[in-house]
């Protein structure tokens, strides 16, 4: 095929159909910590709270030893409550961590690349390119004195040699994506003239801009009605299908992950509590943290008058947590060791290959501290405990 002027060559790795190679993940995460310093910061004196990741006692570890994978063509959903890390996951991975934040330890592989290594010019070329990101809040993401069409082609321009026209062009086929109505007027139109689900579906054809091999969407459709978030997630799906695309979905809505994603990782203050396959997690939790979860939102096979059970207390204070398992004192299966030792994320006893949990056991609540708990039985307790 001819190349013209305007063109850029295909790079190695772009996002495209499943392959043979597709085995081997493109995003490998080992060991990430990210670390906020607090008021309280002091010397460690090797003991306490926060991670053995880091030097400092009180510190916020708002992601603490991190490690996942990612496939090509794969859905992986991170969930958890507000403030369990999800986002600051994301912005870690392409190294967005607001000051006085900072990456601790780790690594983030892209296709066997470490991107915590690469300078920032290099990483400069991978964001939006390699790896894009669907923000949380579009309003605070997009520049308020800039065209939607200009924004969208600014990101088609910095990472592939063609012209404004060529640009601008594919910024009208994208909005049309993502459906915008009379998307190709709308190029001149600016934020404030955009609904919430507008500017959120903006976002995501900004994303979707140079095809990206991983795209990380935080909350893709909070903003939108359910007709369109259908719309969208179908979107992001046929992508992962048709070309080969990761996709990492922050979400908390247990119904979109049921439907959409292929694999869970369920975080909860900082640490991943369970990870595996979406029906086998759905199936069977195996961590009692999950189960809460699933606990605390309604089904349609529930039997009519189901009460809903939440999960009773708060999250830790990141910087003083428990000494134990940071669950253990919301947990209704709570045991001796949870609260003394910190388990790490092993294999669950009985589960399939790949369906890890960070908990020691769990049995049937009794007395007091089972009160408002899902009345479920678990496995036998677990090997492993946190170094």
């Amino acid at each position: 095929m001819t190349q013209t002027p305007d063109q850029k060559p295909p790079r190695a790795g772009a996002a495209r159909g499943p392959s043979p190679q597709d085995d081997e993940p493109l995003l490998v995460v080992r060991d990430l910590s990210v670390v906020f310093p607090s008021r309280r910061t002091v010397a460690r004196n090797g003991a306490g709270g926060g991670s053995g990741s880091g030097s400092d006692h009180g510190a916020v570890w708002a992601v603490d030893r991190l490690s996942l994978e990612i496939r090509r063509g794969e859905t992986l959903a991170l969930v958890g409550e507000s403030g369990s890390g999800k986002s600051m996951t994301a912005l870690s991975l392409l190294r967005l961590v607001p000051e006085p934040g900072r990456i601790a330890s780790g690594e983030v592989r892209l296709a066997g690349e470490d991107l915590l290594r690469l300078p920032e010019a290099a990483m400069r070329r991978v964001r939006g390119d390699r790896i894009a990101m669907v923000f949380q809040e579009p309003m605070t993401s997009l520049n308020p004195v800039l065209s939607i069409g200009r924004q969208v082609a600014e990101a088609i321009r910095v990472h592939r040699r063609v012209s404004w026209r060529a640009a601008l062009a594919r910024a009208g086929e994208l909005l049309e994506q993502v459906a915008i109505p009379d998307a190709r007027d709308r190029l001149d139109a600016y934020p404030h003239e955009f609904s919430g689900g507008m500017r959120q579906r903006v976002m995501i054809a900004m994303a979707l801009a140079c095809e990206p091999e991983l795209i990380l969407a935080d909350e893709p459709t909070t903003a939108l009605d359910v007709t369109v978030q259908a719309q969208i997630l179908e979107l992001l799906k046929r992508l992962t299908r048709e070309r080969g695309t990761a996709l990492m979905l922050i979400t908390h809505d247990l119904g979109v992950v049921a439907r959409y994603a292929d694999r869970v990782a369920v975080m909860y203050a900082g640490k991943l509590m369970e990870q595996g396959d979406a029906r086998a997690v759905y199936a069977r939790p195996r961590h009692p943290y999950t189960l809460g979860l699933m606990a605390s939102v309604p089904r349609l096979d529930d039997p009519p008058g189901r009460r809903l059970v939440p999960i009773p207390g708060q999250p830790p204070d990141l910087s003083e947590l428990p000494p134990g398992c940071r669950f253990a004192p919301r947990c209704a299966f709570v045991h001796g060791r949870c609260r003394e030792e910190r388990p790490t994320l092993l294999q669950a006893p009985g589960a399939a290959s790949g369906h890890l949990r960070s908990c020691f056991g769990f049995e049937e609540p009794s007395g007091p501290q089972g009160a408002g708990a899902p009345a479920r039985a678990g496995t036998p307790a677990g090997e492993g405990t946190e170094r």
